[in-house]
């Protein structure tokens, strides 16, 4: 069984004193890390804050980073930065930094790479934009940002990333995609990943669903075979919808 996911993706919110009341109100209650992986992926300014103050059951993640070590790349944070902040996760081509930041399929595949040559775990999201989706270009889409993302991935590395479904037309606007949509194509996720590589990483591999995931929708996304957590952001904001959605997800998935 693979084990569920819920990382929560703070996005260009809370201060730090905001964030600190967040990770002190939820860490006595997030379950057990050993039965679910709860992640936080913070601004990069209060990283290490954080990191310092994650209980025993919740980990820190970065919402960016370079692919390169270091260099004359003004504003950027890179691999090794993450690293020497206690960081062990962090979001690789979420579809805010495609369309504001122009990042390219190629730049997903390098931080991809250099993520994983530091240790560090990659939460790669994927998802087709409403037009894709009526032009029923979906799945095209997404065997196109698989397979780019994962050129060059040995096949000893490629269960250790995390791939996020979040389907462009549902990121942010309160219309989540249909369970079934969904599964469907976290599943097809599945079998592209078994195509590039074999049934047991495809069995092995964690895949979220993203897309205004909240308390009152989690159940019926969690329920699905093909989708191991939930990639969330403006629900997970709050310590009492975040805990709520851990608890959903822990619950349908150990049935």
């Amino acid at each position: 069984m693979r084990k569920p996911i819920l990382a929560a993706n703070w996005k260009m919110f809370k201060t730090r004193d905001e964030a600190l009341d967040f990770i002190y109100e939820v860490n006595g209650n997030v379950p057990s890390k050993d039965l679910i992986d709860t992640i936080v992926c913070a601004p990069a300014i209060h990283l290490r804050t954080l990191v310092k103050r994650q209980g025993e059951n919740l980990r820190i993640g970065a919402q960016n980073m370079h692919y390169a070590d270091e260099g004359a790349y003004t504003g950027e944070i890179s691999p090794n930065m993450l690293v020497s902040t206690g960081v062990t996760y962090v979001i690789i081509g979420h579809n805010e930094r495609r369309r504001y930041n122009n990042e390219s399929e190629q730049d997903v595949n390098l931080k991809l790479l250099a993520a994983l040559s530091h240790g560090i775990t990659p939460i790669v999201c994927l998802g087709e934009t409403q037009e894709q989706y009526e032009h029923a270009d979906t799945d095209y889409i997404l065997r196109e940002q698989v397979k780019t993302a994962f050129r060059g991935v040995k096949s000893v590395d490629a269960s250790r990333v995390i791939l996020a479904y979040e389907p462009i037309w549902a990121v942010g606007t309160g219309i989540s995609a249909p369970s079934e949509l969904a599964d469907q194509k976290c599943g097809l996720v599945r079998r592209i990943i078994r195509q590039l590589y074999n049934q047991e990483i495809a069995s092995e591999i964690r895949i979220l669903y993203g897309g205004s995931v909240n308390p009152d929708n989690c159940e019926e996304l969690m329920s699905k075979e093909n989708i191991d957590g939930a990639l969330v952001g403006g629900a997970a904001l709050y310590p009492d919808k975040f805990l709520k959605m851990c608890d959903i997800c822990l619950k349908c998935k150990s049935r």
